[in-house]
């Protein structure tokens, strides 16, 4: 019989260490969203729907592990491919955001969901979006480092295509977009583009996000949010008093596993505020340990940039790591009120379908990125051979 340790290392390519931490995220999120959705299963009883907090658990459990293996097959690929796939993702992304805008699900007044036909199961196209946004992104300003300070040839496509998406997301979800755009302006100044033009992208992209925002459907939304946290003499919004409760009451090493209080309080638990829940239930202590593994996370994420041969799989990396960690720290900065409230979920530990699945192809392609250059690099103690190293292409 094979060993264990080398079956994982056959058929876990990659950055071990990234491999450890998703695994423990999908531990801790399976524990803490069972603890957590025991409102959604009563009020799914009163509603006369089958969901108690055990198939609750079961389909959440299954959606983690659907992740992983999407995860597993991502990683398998070779990451170049990706360049080439990203842009069939990109537009198909565009009318999928259409549909979904003018004739998809609405949840809370945003139309962010449309349901696939036959599996009868719904999907937020702008996770796809955001996937393939950043990915292409990363091949554009790749392919064209030689001419990155060429407005025809580097900057208008990258506006065109930023500006599109962005665009299109905000009209529904104005927090996923802002994110989104903030990813993109990092992957620019990573992959070298000049100031000036970055500046330009800022202008003309905020200016037509500004008019989508206002003819959409969360302006309203955006600007109620907005004053409650900035204006002081308003009345802390519901979910977000119930939040500094659970952190409040957590202490340093909280109540314990499943004795959260203010999971039979909160609206959402189990995916906005999921992080609140953790610091109840599992104090201080579990709090800081959820932001030192995403730290860690962001760590393993830049390691594999920074060995990086080409341009397109730090870029790549640098994308997909980048946004997975800024919306865990904006979802945990809501949480402690240090942000207005966004509805982003918490990756890798958040309740979700579409949310785990991308999440999982996400990181799936930095494995690829990382399992790419182990393969090609020498390993640690072996004589490197610099001149492999493409200089017009590599990250400066």
């Amino acid at each position: 019989m094979e060993p264990v340790k080398t079956w994982l290392q056959r058929n876990l390519k990659g950055d071990p260490v990234l491999w450890g931490i998703v695994i423990v995220f999908s531990l801790i999120s399976m524990a803490v969203v069972y603890s957590a959705t025991g409102t959604l299963a009563y009020k799914n009883e009163l509603r006369g729907r089958a969901g108690s907090v055990e198939m609750i658990l079961f389909k959440h459990t299954s959606l983690i592990f659907v992740g992983l293996a999407l995860m597993w097959v991502a990683h398998r690929i070779d990451y170049r491919h990706y360049s080439r796939l990203s842009l069939y993702a990109l537009l198909l992304s565009v009318p999928l955001l259409l549909f979904t805008y003018l004739m998809g699900g609405s949840v809370n007044g945003a139309a962010r969901w449309m349901t696939i036909p036959v599996i009868n199961q719904t999907f937020q196209p702008s996770d796809l979006a955001k996937l393939a946004l950043i990915s292409h992104l990363a091949s554009m300003l790749s392919r064209r480092q030689q001419y990155i300070d060429n407005f025809k040839t580097t900057l208008l496509p990258v506006i065109l295509w930023v500006g599109v998406i962005c665009g299109l997301i905000v009209l529904s979800n104005a927090s996923t977009a802002l994110l989104l755009f903030f990813t993109c302006l990092l992957l620019m100044f990573i992959g070298r583009v000049p100031l000036k033009h970055m500046m330009l992208t800022v202008l003309i992209v905020m200016s037509l996000g500004g008019v989508a925002l206002t003819l959409g459907q969360r302006w309203g939304t955006v600007k109620s949010r907005i004053e409650s946290f900035t204006d002081k003499s308003k009345p802390v919004p519901f979910q977000l008093e119930h939040s500094y409760i659970a952190i409040a009451t957590g202490g340093v090493a909280g109540k314990g596993p499943g004795q959260s209080t203010e999971r039979n309080i909160m609206p959402h638990p189990y995916s906005d505020f999921i992080y609140a829940i953790i610091i109840e239930e599992y104090g201080m202590l579990g709090g800081i340990g959820v932001l030192f593994l995403y730290l860690a996370f962001l760590y393993r994420g830049l390691l594999t940039v920074m060995r990086s041969y080409g341009a397109f799989g730090g870029l790549l990396s640098a994308g997909l790591c980048f946004s997975l960690v800024l919306q865990a720290m904006v979802n945990m900065g809501v949480a402690v009120g240090l942000g207005p409230i966004t509805g982003l979920p918490l990756p890798m530990l958040s309740m979700g379908g579409t949310s785990l699945i991308f999440t999982g192809i996400s990181i799936g392609v930095i494995l690829s990125v990382s399992r790419g250059e182990r393969e090609i690099r020498p390993m640690v103690g072996e004589p490197e051979d610099e001149a492999r190293i493409p200089k017009q292409t590599a990250l400066a």
